[in-house]
């Protein structure tokens, strides 16, 4: 083994001030640090299914090898005199002059002269990928190192030594013997590493090293970046008492550190968690009993059983009616699935916070069966913008506050980009469709997605420019051969061929149409309930369920509403003259706010729709699933006026249902939820009826529903709409008749609706690939520079900020918006909209308070100006929110006595009845 000379060991990789006394971190301690932590999390931490990916075309032995050569090699570049001349980040100028003085005593000469032209052009990570190119590393792994902040380089860094050589070896030229012995001083120094890093990982030559596909080396990018910042973390957490790898004191040498205690201490402190280790099921016994305490239906029964005789299970799609248990068939299937893959990790996607939050205390439930029978604690996260709000989510405890095993907790280390590698994870949509937009560290988020079993639920509910995302992400899942399991009642034989394509490109190439093996007409299956699978290259449709759906067939009658406003209400209040649950669902908020002011006062009334404050919203969605959920004591007479929301995965019972217009598989799931449950209803009711609102005639559909759906859509919703549909049997036949292209001839008067439908989503498709990363590339090959990480993440002239709110409304394709907290701002003191005085609130209570403000009010031309005027307004009346981490950098919108505000010219009213409601200054009250 080479030996260290005591220049390497003098190196710095870290160095910092903290009341007053100065601490460091040996190059060499850093590097072996990342190299223990990155060889344990290949060992312990990853998946059997991650090893087996990167070990496909070689063996596990030589993938940890390079596994444990990028961790320690990847700061390679701080042996450089550019970095070893860097300044402190505190600016603490006599702790840089300690770290020069201790560099020239361990035989650095004049590094306290030196003055470089261009540093900036040599940053350590693309200083790192330009030595070990000239040292023959293959360019795959090359840009690995180049990469690991975050961002790989536009392509090789052959020519960086030479254009830059002073910020590599201190002299531009050797033009003396003084010079070039300075020169050499610094190769030696790299090549020392370089081999050092070469022997310690198992290699006895570079020759060794080999080439790497796209997938796998995003992979193995990912686990290099999570291996340094964890590295990199000198405590865990905020906790100064719980060490993991800290900075030692400049008196303190490297030669006096126990690197295998160090590493030992740490993982026993960082490694909360045990590592789920799924069984197979046996579908002898009735699984649905043990976990939700009811028997199978036949539908479950038979789907689980398929997916059970599956051999290289990639893709699953479950169609089938609402209320039939999807949910539990999924969750099984991720246990199958994971046993049958490796996977030890779940992320369960759905449209919005409020399905997500539904489906949290689904999944927890279901993950502390799995934590009880381990005997483990299981780790889960909440991923949207509102989860530190969750009430459920905020009493898991903390992983180190737990000494009992076979609980479901938190650890705080996975915050922020490292959430998604939380291995059971729930979360909005938009945390998968990232995995197809250009981001800084988007290699985490990956890494983070190919260890798990993937659910999407919902998949009918994203629009074609998400869809673009969705594909491009489940290509990428395919490639990491990802076992994906998709949810819909209402699902296009499209969007399902589209879906299933898209994994099949990821996983095996281009050639589907070549290589597939389908059973004929697949392609065109409208049979319900349906099960799809992707088992290796065979797509298997189950579509016998022996004439067992355990839904009994109902009629349900449909009638046309052509009536105004006021109208409507009178109309609904007949229908429940003799008690009842009446639902309104409508396509706007100012729909939903005007029809709610229509109702009577004497006729309780819910109204449940976006532009609620945050804690409204998620109290109203609890009191609704109370007041008319499963098992609820439901009241004599109710109106609930809500907008998309209402559509999807909340779990109530309407007696009957008025509905805007929409496109028929969103019209079939707000069906969904009436007569949900086999309960007592009014005699009047007993039939379940939908009025379908909007359609003054065939083709006009009013401005306001033809500007969210497109009109295409809505014709030939209202074409093959009927009076009376079979529910479940008529779903697939009438979903497939709106969204197959065949069909349209049947419909008068659509050409035009075509046109504008088929130019707007060529229009959208384009649009999404502007951030868009490239389909995975899977050949290897060291001359094709496309087919390294280089460039992977290049944006050109887009740019997408790194702010993860900025980045999912990318992916939605919707208008960067203004959350603001409504105070009420009085002569007497600053209070919540529940009376509370500010003074007597904590700042979390405070940071819930808040609320989106509508893109009408504050079109994105103007965005910055108005975030501009909250911040004076607000840094006027609550600087001291600035010393809070839950309000700093908070907007204030203050509201008078009567809860009215002013924002950009319109006049702004909160009412906990109705929401936030705004109107133009100039309108008449």
């Amino acid at each position: 083994m080479i030996s260290l000379s005591r220049q390497v060991t003098t190196l710095w990789a870290k160095k910092r001030s903290q009341e007053g006394e100065h601490y460091w971190l040996p190059l060499i301690t850093h590097l072996l640090d990342t190299q223990n932590t990155i060889n344990w999390l290949f060992n312990h931490w990853f998946s059997d299914g991650q090893r087996q990916l990167l070990a496909q075309r070689s063996s596990e032995e030589n993938i940890e090898k390079l596994v444990k050569f990028l961790g320690f090699i990847h700061d390679i570049g701080k042996a450089t005199p550019v970095f070893q001349v860097k300044r402190s980040f505190d600016g603490d100028s006599e702790l840089d002059i300690e770290i020069l003085e201790k560099l020239f005593e361990g035989g650095f000469t004049g590094l306290d002269e030196l003055i470089l032209a261009a540093p900036q052009e040599s940053q350590h990570a693309r200083a790192g990928e330009a030595i070990l190119d000239r040292e023959g590393v293959p360019e795959s792994i090359t840009a690995i190192v180049g990469a690991h902040h975050g961002k790989p380089e536009e392509g090789p860094q052959d020519k960086q030594i030479a254009t830059y050589t002073a910020n590599y070896l201190q002299r531009d030229v050797g033009k003396n013997s003084a010079d070039k012995k300075i020169q050499e001083n610094w190769k030696q120094v790299q090549k020392t590493l370089f081999k050092y890093g070469l022997n310690l990982s198992g290699y006895e030559s570079v020759d060794e090293i080999p080439d790497v596909n796209q997938p796998e080396a995003v992979l193995l990018e990912g686990l290099l970046i999570m291996a340094d910042w964890l590295a990199s973390s000198e405590y865990l957490g905020n906790d100064t008492a719980v060490p993991l790898f800290p900075l030692i004191s400049l008196d303190q040498s490297f030669e006096e550190l126990d690197m295998k205690k160090r590493f030992r201490n740490a993982m026993m402190v960082w490694y909360q968690t045990g590592e789920w280790v799924p069984d197979q099921i046996d579908t002898k016994d009735d699984l649905y009993k043990k976990y939700w305490g009811f028997n199978a239906r036949p539908v479950q029964q038979i789907m689980t059983k398929a997916i059970a005789a599956t051999k290289d299970p990639g893709v699953v799609i479950i169609e089938a009616p609402m209320g039939l248990g999807k949910t539990e068939i999924a969750l099984l299937a991720a246990e199958q699935l994971a046993f049958k893959t490796g996977q030890n990790g779940l992320f369960m996607g759905l449209p919005t916070q409020a399905t997500t939050n539904a489906m949290f205390a689904r999944v927890e439930d279901w993950l502390e069966v799995l934590a009880k029978m381990q005997d483990e604690n299981f780790s889960i996260k909440l991923m949207h913008g509102k989860a530190e709000f969750n009430e459920d989510y905020r009493q898991i405890p903390n992983a180190s506050n737990v000494d009992d095993e076979g609980a479901v907790v938190i650890n705080s280390w996975f915050s922020g980009k490292k959430s998604i590698l939380t291995k059971f994870t729930v979360g909005t949509i938009d945390n998968l469709l990232l995995m197809g937009l250009k981001q800084k560290h988007l290699f985490l988020k990956h890494l983070g997605f190919s260890d798990k079993v993937v659910i999407i639920d919902e998949v009918h509910a994203y629009d074609s420019y998400m869809n673009q995302y969705l594909y491009k992400a489940i290509e990428w899942l395919g490639a990491y051969h990802v076992p994906l399991v998709i949810l819909s009642a209402t699902l296009p034989k499209l969007k399902r061929n589209a879906l299933l394509k898209a994994y099949y490109k990821g996983k095996y190439g281009k050639h589907f149409k070549k290589n597939v093996i389908a059973p004929i007409g697949w392609q065109n299956q409208q049979a319900y309930p349906l099960l799809s699978i992707l088992d290796d290259k065979e797509i298997k449709q189950i579509t016998d369920f022996n004439g067992q759906s355990d839904q009994k067939s109902v009629e349900l009658q449909v009638k046309r509403l052509q009536v105004t406003d006021a109208e409507v209400i009178q109309t609904v209040l007949q229908r429940i003259c003799n008690g009842g649950i009446a639902g309104i669902i409508v396509n706007t908020v100012k729909h939903a706010q005007v029809l709610a002011k229509l109702v009577p006062d004497d006729v309780k009334l819910m109204v449940l729709h976006s532009a609620f404050l945050a804690t409204d919203r998620v109290f109203l969605e609890k009191k609704l699933e109370k007041t008319i959920g499963k098992n609820a004591d439901r009241p004599h007479k109710m109106i609930v006026i809500g907008t998309q929301i209402l559509e999807q995965s909340l779990d109530i019972d309407f007696d009957v249902m008025f509905t805007d217009i929409a496109p028929m598989d969103l019209l079939l799931q707000r069906a969904g939820r009436l007569h949900r449950h086999c309960i007592k209803r009014p005699k009047t009711l007993e039939r379940p009826r939908l009025y379908v609102m909007g359609i003054n005639e065939f083709g006009d559909y009013g401005s306001a529903n033809e500007s969210i759906y497109e009109k295409y859509l809505l014709m030939k919703t209202d074409h093959f709409l009927s009076d009376k549909i079979q529910l479940p049997n008529d779903i697939s036949s009438l979903v497939q008749n709106v969204y197959d292209n065949n069909t349209d001839k049947e419909v008068d008067q659509l050409i035009e609706a075509r046109d504008k439908f088929n130019t707007d989503l060529q229009r959208e498709e384009k649009k999404a690939e502007v951030f868009q990363i490239d389909a995975p590339n899977l050949a290897v090959s060291a001359t094709d520079d496309d087919m390294t990480i280089h460039g992977w993440l290049s944006r050109g002239q887009n740019h997408v900020d790194t702010d993860e709110r900025k980045a999912a409304a990318a992916v939605r394709d919707i208008q960067e918006t203004i959350e603001v907290i409504l105070v009420q701002h009085l002569g007497t003191g600053d209070f919540l909209m529940d009376g509370q005085n500010l003074k007597d609130c904590s700042p979390i209570k405070i940071a819930q308070q808040v609320v989106q403000i509508p893109g009408a009010i504050v079109p994105s031309y103007k965005i910055n100006q108005v975030i501009s005027q909250l911040e004076t307004q607000t840094s006027h009346y609550f600087s001291d929110w600035q010393d809070s981490r839950w309000l700093r950098g908070a907007l204030a919108l203050p509201l008078d006595k009567n809860y009215l505000g002013e924002l950009a010219g319109w006049k702004l009213h909160y009412s906990p009845i109705l929401g936030l409601s705004y109107e133009k200054e100039d309108d008449d009250e």
